[in-house]
This record gives structure tokens, C-alpha cells and sequence, in this order.
């Protein structure tokens, strides 16, 4: 393994170097876009600078305190847009169901991250009980559940343990299917391969984003990452980060 690149299949075929690797994380966290805004106030309208993307609104958000509900709707529409009515009243629900399936994936991974968790805990040979089989769970509740969508519910997870409920949304979901192996459980066991195969590198990418005040975890760093590359995003968020770097965000 080296910390000089990153090989993530699901993102495309070629390596991606340490140092654009950081520039896009940087870009996603940093990086902002103009927005004409008009106001009762100001009714002709005027630029703003806003984030460009969803860091802002759902990675600093704090993290709510007891039961899912309300604060990790917002959370989750923080990254992934506003509900409908319908929508949000569903996703209320099924935040009620969810607890007893992520408890369990919870209790079997034991206080161990994600990516340290072994390959069996994502393979149907070691089932029942893994937590590969448990998060296949939630997903296939959600798709089931009239007017839910699962990326809402793996947010408000995702937010709660950012180092264990991986983001997984339609797009990098179509990304990651195409390098499932016989026995996977599910998706979640790409990702798994995916941060182990490049364990040097993540851990050098979270040491060098925690100086820079922007703490993601490797689960978290591997979902961004994916989704800029599957969402033809990445180019514009490594320049983005690279105006970023230009401008002086060394490590404090």
C-alpha cells in the first residue's frame, strides 16, 4: 500500500493522487459558488457566496441527542435536499424502525470503525448476524417503505456513527455494483475492500484534512470522493480546493 494514490475502481480506472485527493476534499468543504438572491428587502437581487457543496449543512451540523427524529430529518435534508410532506412524514417513520437494526450493527461491530472491521463482516458466507447483513437490512426496509428514499435514512445514520454507517447514494450506488464479488453482502462490502486496499492513503488524508480543520472520517472521506467522481464533480471541486490551498490553508 502507498499513501501517494488512491485506486478506487468504483471511481474509475485510473489512480488518484494524494494531493488531488485533498484538493477535492478541500474543494467540497471550502469551496463556495455565487447565488443571486432577492429579498423583500432587496428586490433586485444581489450576488452571495454560498457553499457549493454539503459540507456545511451536514457535516458541521452538531449531532442530535436521543432518539433519531427530528434533528436528523434536517440533517439528512441538509445534504440531500428538502422532503415533501409525504416524504418527510414517511422518513419520521421509518426513523422509529430503524434503531433495533442499527443497534445491532452497532453491538457487532463492537466499537471497531468500518474499515477495521473484518472482510467476513461483509460476506453471506459468515451470516447471519454481520453487519454487512444488517445494513442490508435497512436499505431493503427503506426501499420497501412507501415514499421513503434510503439515502435519507443512511444520513441520518451516517451523522449519528460517521465511522461505521457508510453514505450510499443512487449514483454511487450504480457505481459500486459493478465490482460486487460472489458472496459479497451487499455494496457496502466495495467499500470495505476499497478503504482497506488503500488504508495508507485514507489515513494520510485524514491527518493532513484534521490539521486543516476539516475532520471527516476515511467512510465519509471515501463517500465524497466517489460521489464528485460518479457526479462528474471532481475536476471542478479539486480546482476549487487547489484556489483553497493557493490561498494559504496550511495546517495551523
Amino acid at each position: 500500500m502507498s499513501d501517494a494514490e488512491l485506486i478506487l475502481p468504483s471511481a474509475g480506472p485510473d489512480p488518484l493522487p494524494s494531493s488531488a485527493a485533498l484538493a477535492a476534499v478541500l474543494g467540497y468543504a471550502r469551496g463556495r459558488r455565487p447565488l443571486h438572491f432577492r429579498s423583500p428587502s432587496n428586490p433586485t437581487g444581489r450576488w452571495v457566496s454560498v457553499p457549493a457543496f454539503g459540507y456545511e449543512r451536514f457535516d458541521r451540523r452538531p449531532v442530535p441527542d436521543g432518539p433519531l427524529g427530528e434533528g436528523d430529518i434536517l440533517s439528512s435534508e441538509g445534504l440531500h435536499g428538502r422532503l415533501d410532506p409525504a416524504g418527510w412524514t414517511a422518513l419520521k417513520s421509518v426513523l422509529d424502525d430503524v434503531p433495533p437494526l442499527a443497534d445491532a450493527a452497532i453491538e457487532r461491530a463492537a466499537g471497531r470503525p468500518f474499515w477495521e472491521l473484518p472482510d467476513d463482516e461483509f460476506s453471506v458466507l459468515a451470516e447471519p448476524g454481520t453487519v454487512g447483513s444488517w445494513l442490508r437490512r435497512i436499505w431493503q426496509h427503506c426501499e420497501v417503505t412507501p415514499d421513503v428514499q434510503p439515502a435519507h435514512v443512511m444520513a441520518a445514520l451516517h451523522h449519528r456513527r460517521p465511522d461505521l454507517f457508510p453514505l450510499v447514494v443512487r449514483t454511487t450506488r450504480w457505481h459500486l455494483l459493478p465490482h460486487l464479488r460472489e458472496g459479497d453482502s451487499g455494496v457496502e462490502a466495495v467499500i470495505h475492500r476499497e478503504l482497506a486496499g488503500n488504508a495508507a492513503a485514507f489515513a494520510r488524508l485524514e491527518e493532513e484534512l484534521a490539521a486543516r480543520e476539516v475532520p471527516l472520517s476515511r467512510l465519509r472521506l471515501h463517500d465524497v470522493l466517489l460521489w464528485l467522481s460518479a457526479g462528474l464533480r471532481l475536476t471542478h471541486a479539486v480546482a476549487l480546493g487547489e484556489e483553497e490551498l493557493q490561498r494559504g490553508s496550511q495546517p495551523p
